[in-house]
């Protein structure tokens, strides 16, 4: 009698997430748009208490050559800016939380648990991401910036140029620390398999290599591969949890369809 009961259960799950009409998804849409804004700002505002602080850390790389203002409202926009990215990094956890909560509908209810994995784990990668940026790249990126050529050329940077440099360093660097999840988000769904991932092991290289090459701040090879060994790393990690995964989805997919 227990299963005729779990198979009911599951049935008018999918039942009412078709029911829904676009009207009604956009209005749920809209609810975790605001909670995710309202989240977003409340972090920011706590953010604004350590913006100061924040900037001498993220500043810290550059040593004695202190980047300068050349507008009159550009230290005020950059210490907003700074705000606002330590905002997204706390608001983190709310934000993708919201996120999978607008897709749990389309999901059966037993997968609904992994939520309490995937929030926390996308948190810590995306937090892992920005600490290898701030430890690693930058302490030997902004360095060999600085003295490329110095005997000749006067090195002045900007706050704006320099904040956009390292924010977007440590953003981009937080969401490629994500690819584990994604990918085995995806290999639940069926669209990849783990024997797919190690097969194409050799393309990955040259794609990792691709966005090393790009997210570099430097054209030296020496910062390159510092940032192409955690990625590959990150995709052998990838493979692991693919497979996990893709067992646990066929072992489902066989009690549902034995039931």
């Amino acid at each position: 009698m227990e299963k005729p009961a779990k198979e009911n259960k599951t049935v008018r799950a999918m039942r009412e997430n078709e029911s829904m009409t676009i009207l009604e998804h956009l209005v749920e849409l809209r609810q975790r748009l605001v909670k995710a804004v309202l989240a977003l700002v409340i972090a920011t505002s706590v953010s604004l208490l350590f913006t100061r602080r924040f900037l001498a850390l993220l500043t810290a790389p550059m040593g004695d050559n202190l980047p300068q203002a050349i507008g009159p409202t550009e230290t005020i926009v950059i210490y907003f800016k700074v705000a606002l990215i330590g905002g997204l990094v706390l608001a983190m956890p709310v934000l993708v939380y919201q996120l999978i909560n607008f897709i749990v509908p389309g999901l059966y209810p037993h997968e609904r648990r992994y939520l309490y994995v995937i929030v926390p784990a996308s948190s810590l990668l995306f937090a892992l991401g920005v600490a290898f940026a701030y430890y690693v790249m930058l302490p030997t990126a902004i360095p060999f910036l600085l003295g490329f050529m110095n005997d000749i050329i006067r090195q002045q940077w900007t706050i704006q140029k320099y904040m956009s440099l390292v924010t977007g360093l440590l953003f981009w660097l937080g969401v490629i620390f994500e690819t584990p999840l994604v990918i085995a988000f995806l290999a639940y769904l069926g669209i990849v398999s783990p024997s797919m991932l190690w097969k194409n092991f050799r393309y990955a290289i040259v794609f990792i290599a691709i966005i090393a090459a790009v997210a570099t701040p430097t054209p030296d090879p020496i910062n390159m591969a510092l940032l192409m060994l955690p990625l590959i790393l990150l995709y052998l990690l990838s493979i692991l949890l693919a497979l996990f995964v893709y067992r646990r989805r066929e072992a489902v997919t066989d009690t549902v369809s034995h039931e």
